[in-house]
């Protein structure tokens, strides 16, 4: 019960600043990410903030052994650069620059229920099922090789 009420508690948090900070609102994203007259550096200074909070955090957490409530720390599957990861950092970066949110603040305009957000959402959620379904093997690199070879989708 501890982890669930942990993660409750977590989201709740992340999700009250991003609504206080203004990050749940696509428009303020979208002022950031226009280079033009009438940009918004709001975006920068709330990943600034959030780096300054971070950091500090994670330098204390490397000198755990485990995390406060038990398990262990998750460490991710690959450290490879693959064409598939660099495909949905494009597809991430071009969705977030097209409609101005990225799945936190959707989910938290979701909950506020703005419009776009309503549409946005459900759009999200379906991509990702359908990119769950879609097999790694069916990743092929520029020279025919599939992702999993590593041999033509590897950058590193």
């Amino acid at each position: 019960m501890k982890p669930a009420l942990a993660a409750i508690v977590c989201g709740l948090l992340f999700g009250i600043g991003l609504t206080v900070s203004g990050m749940a609102d696509p428009m303020v994203v979208l002022g950031f990410l226009r280079l033009a007259p009438g940009w918004n550096p709001a975006l920068m200074l709330v990943m600034g903030g959030a780096v300054a909070v971070a950091l500090p955090g994670f330098a204390w957490l490397k000198h755990r052994r485990q995390p406060w409530l038990g398990g262990s720390f998750a460490q991710p599957p690959s450290t490879r650069i693959d064409g598939r990861l660099v495909v949905g950092a494009a597809l991430f970066g071009i969705g977030w620059g097209l409609a101005g949110f990225c799945p936190g603040p959707a989910i938290v305009s979701f909950g506020l229920l703005q419009p776009a957000a309503l549409l946005f959402l459900p759009a999200m959620l379906l991509g990702a099922g359908l990119a769950r379904l879609w097999p790694a093997s069916a990743a092929v690199g520029p020279r025919g090789d599939t992702a999993e070879s590593g041999a033509a989708g590897d950058i590193a």
